[in-house]
């Protein structure tokens, strides 16, 4: 086993522990990314995939579907990439107007 994950094993920190320091992780990102970029539609692509990110360790951990058959995670995997790229769409059509 790994030293890593020994050490985790005897902080007792479960899946939920460490989805919720990832996602507060990414909320930050969420928070600084577009004070870092110069280019909004790049921006917006860039925090599209944060949400989409957060959105999959959401559905997988908090929902607990990665204890469901491969087609529900797929399933749900495929909406939260479809609303991602209709938002990213629409940011891009709107920058282009």
């Amino acid at each position: 086993m790994m030293p890593g994950l020994m050490m985790l094993r005897r902080l007792d920190i479960s899946r939920l522990d460490i989805t919720w320091l990832v996602l507060i992780g990414l909320a930050l990102a969420t928070i600084l990314l577009p004070t870092l970029m110069p280019r909004p539609l790049l921006a917006n692509a860039l925090l599209l995939v944060l949400a989409a990110v957060k959105g999959r360790r959401i559905a997988l951990d908090f929902m607990d579907l990665r204890a469901v058959p491969a087609l529900w995670r797929g399933l749900v995997s495929a909406w939260i990439v479809i609303v991602v790229l209709f938002a990213w769409l629409a940011s891009a059509f709107i920058a282009l107007i």
